[in-house]
């Protein structure tokens, strides 16, 4: 795992953890509130799409209307599956001065974050598995969550998102805090 990182260490920066997001199947308390009007939007777009294709409408009528059904299908199910595949391309690492978050693949990204100067650092735990660490505040007003409401690993807040021991590593991160 080292050498995946070698070319974004400083010199002399030390690795002191690595790894990655749980892929599986992520569901967060809002939940409750998402998958019923994502239930609504979707059903609501299937009923608007055939009823347009079978009504003989004008064509703009119906190609109105697609967009709006592509938009259902991701609220419904597409997020989710979305959200995964972006986790399986995550990766997360401690070294002594920053906190590293890569997204390999299509749409790429790398962030740092110096360790002695996070804006904050947060751990949420759940009884079920992976916890999360958050280095940035994220809500949905504070225009920090993007994405994040429909697709967790879209937010635009720094974090390691669902990942093992979590407790270990934010150990590790205080630990280099001072």
């Amino acid at each position: 795992m080292t050498d995946a990182w070698h070319d974004t260490l400083f010199a002399g920066e030390r690795l002191l953890w690595t790894g990655r997001p749980d892929g599986g199947l992520f569901l967060r308390p809002i939940e409750w509130l998402l998958i019923p009007f994502s239930l609504l939007w979707g059903g609501f777009m299937v009923f608007w799409n055939i009823t347009a294709w079978t009504a003989d409408a004008p064509t703009e009528f119906t190609l109105f209307g697609v967009p709006f059904l592509v938009v259902g299908v991701y609220v419904v199910a597409g997020r989710f599956l979305h959200d995964m595949w972006l986790r399986r391309r995550t990766r997360y690492a401690v070294t002594d001065q920053r906190i590293l978050i890569r997204r390999q693949g299509l749409g790429g990204s790398m962030r740092s974050l110096d360790i002695r100067n996070l804006p904050m650092l947060d751990l949420r735990e759940t009884a079920a598995g992976p916890g999360t660490i958050q280095f940035e505040t994220e809500s949905l007003f504070s225009g920090r969550s993007g994405f994040g409401i429909w697709t967790p690993a879209l937010s635009a807040s720094a974090r390691f998102l669902r990942i093992a021991d979590a407790r270990a590593v934010y150990a590790i991160i205080r630990g280099q805090r001072g």
